[in-house]
């Protein structure tokens, strides 16, 4: 797997790659949009637990798949407030130890449930 900023493209503004690139056989996995929500169903409280929660929870799919958070090549994060990427950032960066995955930030006005202020979906890819 190679990820990169190529010259020809604006630099990122904080640690995502432009591209990822996987070639060869291998296994792909797509991660439904994870909440801030535990695994027996409580929905942690405020944005920062919520942050830390979903991405918890994108590593914990990948994991169910046989895979490791350094195989998530993307994630897309939808927030229900503008202006709080800086807390993403600070959970992708501590979740992914620096490492740039594919990333894109979205602001909605709403997700499935009032009480949801984040969520994110991911791929990983497993070379064979």
């Amino acid at each position: 797997m190679r990820m990169w900023n190529p010259p020809t493209l604006p630099k990122p503004a904080s640690a995502y790659a432009q591209l990822v690139e996987t070639v060869g056989p291998g296994r792909r996995l797509l991660i439904s949009g994870q909440v801030g929500q535990t695994a027996d169903g409580r929905v942690v409280e405020g944005l920062e637990g919520q942050i830390e929660q979903c991405f918890k929870n994108l590593v914990l799919g990948a994991e169910a798949a046989g895979m490791t958070r350094f195989q998530i090549t993307k994630f897309v994060a939808y927030a229900v407030a503008p202006g709080d990427v800086a807390l993403m950032r600070k959970w992708r960066d501590i979740v992914f130890e620096g490492r740039a995955p594919a990333s894109t930030y979205v602001v909605v006005s709403a997700l499935a449930s009032p009480a949801f202020l984040f969520e994110v979906e991911g791929e990983a890819f497993a070379p064979q």
